[in-house]
């Protein structure tokens, strides 16, 4: 034992490790008063806040006032020993690492301290802190992912109960699902640090086949997209709430796997192109989707063989963008591009359903499509200037859907 209190007391002078700081509060629990305060110096030094306790029982009471984050602890105590201890702290936080630290050495121990739910069995003396520290590190790291994973579980569980309470209601009556589908739609007008989001969705039936969507990725990103089914009523209604899963399982798979970083349209259109052709339900969908960056500025999108293309509006100006996909859904080797556009300081962009081109005036798909851009300008590109332009207010019994998506930033 003195053995062990001079390595420990050596270890306390020796230059500590910078390592990256963390919130994280550790509670260490040993009756030698030496090796604790090395312990805790270290981890101290190492950016934790560190709770100490001198024994069992009185580890057990600062663990229920203070629950750290994971706990520290040896096996040889009095009052109560080390296993005893872990099991009543796995009892009641079935999640929190515990790490034990023992002179024992005893196979039986370890063996015990494990299967009773220890992250780790470190065998004192510890002849390098850095041991211990990468143990707690690597113990913090398993327990936040599998929080993580539990929170993103219950959010999909909830997400499916939602969309399958939808499901039962579209089936059962169309004016209930109507209700159902608009409830599913987002929030408009909404707005996010600046852009402004709004939309509007005319179906030529009780539903529509028309469906648009906009949602935060991260704290920086903001996805959205328009998606037009194929055909009419309830049947195409269906898909546009699977459409509204797919993205959301997505999303959830993103976060799970830790590549959030790489949600690309690109990638969005080829899930669900993949999702839609498994089904086998007999529909595709023309869609357009993008990803805002709101740090850079920039707008990565593409085009799933949608028209109209979007149009981008500036004071003075409107022109559509550029872009080409096949539609999704349809054709198993179809692969998508993503486009990247610089968005002005001063803008909006107009995304529409094809139902929109039965209000253009014009002969012919070509004249429809030079006449929409001057009509967005003269609308100053929002959509309230739009609904005037096409008197979507007093609009009869349509051929198709219709859905229109403006976003704007600084816009009067």
């Amino acid at each position: 034992m003195c053995s062990d209190r001079a390595t420990y007391a050596n270890l306390i002078l020796a230059p500590f490790a910078h390592m990256q700081k963390t919130s994280a509060t550790l509670l260490i629990i040993d009756d030698d008063d030496v090796v604790r305060a090395s312990l805790a110096a270290y981890l101290e030094d190492s950016g934790f806040s560190v709770l100490q306790a001198s024994n069992g029982q009185q580890g057990l009471h600062v663990f229920e006032q203070d629950q750290p984050d994971l706990v520290i602890c040896d096996l040889r105590m009095p009052h109560m020993g080390g296993l005893e201890l872990i099991r009543q702290v796995t009892e009641r936080a079935p999640d929190l690492p515990v790490i034990v630290v023992s002179g024992a050495g005893v196979m039986n121990d370890a063996v015990e301290a494990l299967r009773l739910g220890a992250a780790d069995y470190l065998i004192k003396p510890l002849e390098d802190l850095a041991v211990l520290e990468h143990s707690v590190r690597r113990a913090l790291d398993r327990a936040h992912l599998l929080q993580e994973n539990q929170r993103y579980r219950d959010k999909l569980e909830t997400a499916n109960r939602e969309l399958e309470a939808s499901l039962h209601l579209l089936q059962e009556d169309q004016n209930a699902g109507r209700q159902v589908q608009m409830n599913m739609l987002p929030e408009s007008p909404w707005v996010a640090d600046g852009l402004k989001f709004e939309h509007q969705i005319i179906p030529s039936l009780y539903l529509s086949g028309d469906f648009t969507d906009y949602f935060r990725v991260d704290e920086r990103r903001i996805a959205f997209y328009l998606a037009d089914v194929s055909g009419h009523g309830a049947s195409s209604a269906f898909v546009t709430v699977l459409l509204k899963f797919m993205t959301t399982r997505l999303l959830f798979e993103f976060k799970r796997s830790g590549t959030l970083r790489d949600f690309k349209p690109s990638e969005v259109l080829g899930h669900i192109n993949r999702g839609l052709i498994n089904c086998k339900l007999g529909k595709h969908v023309t869609m357009v989707g993008g990803v805002i960056d709101e740090d850079t500025g920039l707008m990565t999108y593409s085009i799933g063989g949608h028209l109209p293309l979007p149009v981008l509006y500036s004071p003075g100006q409107a022109r559509y963008l550029e872009g080409r996909g096949l539609p999704v859904g349809l054709f198993e080797e179809a692969t998508y591009q993503d486009h990247v556009l610089e968005l002005p300081e001063q803008f909006s962009l107009t995304l529409m359903s094809d139902g929109i081109l039965d209000l253009l005036p014009g002969d012919t798909l070509k004249d429809k499509e030079a006449a929409l851009p001057e009509i967005i300008k003269a609308a100053g590109g929002s959509l309230d200037g739009l609904r005037q332009r096409f008197k979507l207010a007093t609009l009869g019994e349509m051929p198709d859907d219709i859905a229109l998506l403006v976003l704007s930033r600084n816009l009067q």
